[in-house]
C-alpha cells in the first residue's frame, strides 16, 4: 500500500461500497420504519437482471481477491515477493474475502436472517484484525505518515465498536448508519493519505517526499519534515483535513436523509388524504331538517 495508486483504489472501493450501504440502511429504515427497522450487513442491488443482485458481494470478494494479490507482486520487476509488511497488508484483505464468501453463500442458501449472528461477528472481526495489525505494524510508521495512521486508527476504531452494536442490537438505526459512515470515512482518508503522503504536489510546505527504494529500516516515514515549525504546521493541518472530512461526509449523510424524510412525509400525507377521501365517499351523509314554527 506504500503508494499512490495502493492507497487511491482501496480508498475509492471503500467510500463507494460505504456510500452505497449509507443509502440503503437511510433507504431501509424509512420505508419499514423505525419500529420495523432490522440492520443488514449486505443490501441487495435492486436490478431486472437477478445475477445482478449479488453484485455488491462479488464486487467485495474480487477486490478482496485482487488485493491479496498485488501485495505479493513487485512492481515494476513483476516478480513474486512476501515481504512482512505485505503479507500485513495482504491480512487485512483476508478477512474481508472470508466474511464476503460466507455471506454470499448464506445468502443463496437463504440463511441469512439465520446467521445474522454469525455474519455480524465475521463483520466485526474485520475492523479488529485491521486496528490490531495497524498498530502494531511491522513497519513503524513515524513523522506525519505516523500521524495520518493514528487519526486512521481513530476511524476504524469507531468502525469497529458500531459493528459490535450491530451484531448485538440489530434494530439499533443510528449504529447501523454509524457503520457504513465509518467505512466511507475509511476509505476517503485513505485517498487523503495518498495525496497528501504520495503525490509530490499535495506535500506540505517545508516537508519532503522519502525514498523508499532499498529502504530495510522498520521505522518508515513518507514524509520528512525539515523544521519542527513545518511538522507542526503540517500535523495541524491533516487534524483539520481530518475534521473536514468529517464535516462533509455528515452533510451528505444528512441530506439524503432529508430526502428520504421529505419522500416518507409526502407518501404518508397523501395516503392520508386518500383515506379522508375513502371514508367520505363510504359514509352516508344524513341531513336534519328543522322545521320552523311561527306565532
Amino acid at each position: 500500500m506504500g503508494t499512490f495508486l495502493g492507497h487511491l483504489v482501496p480508498g475509492l472501493a471503500l467510500a463507494l461500497l460505504g456510500f452505497w450501504h449509507t443509502i440503503s440502511t437511510i433507504r431501509s429504515n424509512y420505508q419499514n420504519g423505525t419500529t420495523k427497522f432490522r440492520s443488514r450487513f449486505w443490501y441487495p442491488f435492486n436490478s431486472p437482471l437477478p445475477t445482478l443482485q449479488h453484485i455488491d458481494l462479488i464486487l467485495v470478494l474480487s477486490l478482496s481477491l485482487f488485493c491479496i494479490a498485488i501485495q505479493f507482486i513487485d512492481f515494476p520487476s513483476l516478480h513474486l515477493s512476501f515481504k512482512l509488511h505485505n503479507v500485513e497488508h495482504a491480512t487485512i484483505f483476508l478477512h474481508l474475502t472470508v466474511f464476503a464468501g460466507f455471506t454470499l453463500l448464506a445468502e443463496i442458501s437463504n440463511l441469512t436472517e439465520i446467521l445474522h449472528g454469525m455474519l455480524g461477528i465475521l463483520a466485526t472481526s474485520i475492523f479488529g484484525q485491521e486496528l490490531f495489525l495497524l498498530h502494531y505494524h511491522s513497519t513503524d510508521h513515524v513523522g506525519l505518515e505516523g500521524h495520518y495512521h493514528w487519526l486512521l486508527q481513530l476511524v476504524v476504531c469507531v468502525s469497529l465498536m458500531s459493528a459490535l452494536v450491530v451484531t448485538c442490537f440489530p434494530s439499533c438505526f443510528p449504529a447501523a448508519l454509524v457503520l457504513p459512515i465509518s467505512v466511507i470515512f475509511q476509505g476517503v482518508w485513505f485517498m487523503n493519505m495518498g495525496f497528501n503522503l504520495w503525490f509530490p504536489h499535495f506535500v506540505p510546505q517545508g516537508c519532503v517526499m522519502q525514498s523508499s527504494e532499498g529502504h530495510e529500516s522498520s521505522v518508515h516515514g513518507a514524509i520528512i519534515c525539515q523544521t519542527d515549525e513545518a511538522d507542526l504546521r503540517a500535523r495541524a493541518m491533516a487534524n483539520l483535513q481530518f475534521s473536514w472530512v468529517l464535516a462533509a461526509i455528515l452533510f451528505l449523510v444528512a441530506g439524503i436523509s432529508l430526502i428520504f424524510t421529505r419522500n416518507r412525509a409526502d407518501r404518508t400525507l397523501l395516503s392520508k388524504y386518500e383515506q379522508l377521501q375513502s371514508r367520505g365517499r363510504d359514509k352516508p351523509v344524513t341531513i336534519n331538517c328543522l322545521k320552523q314554527t311561527t306565532k
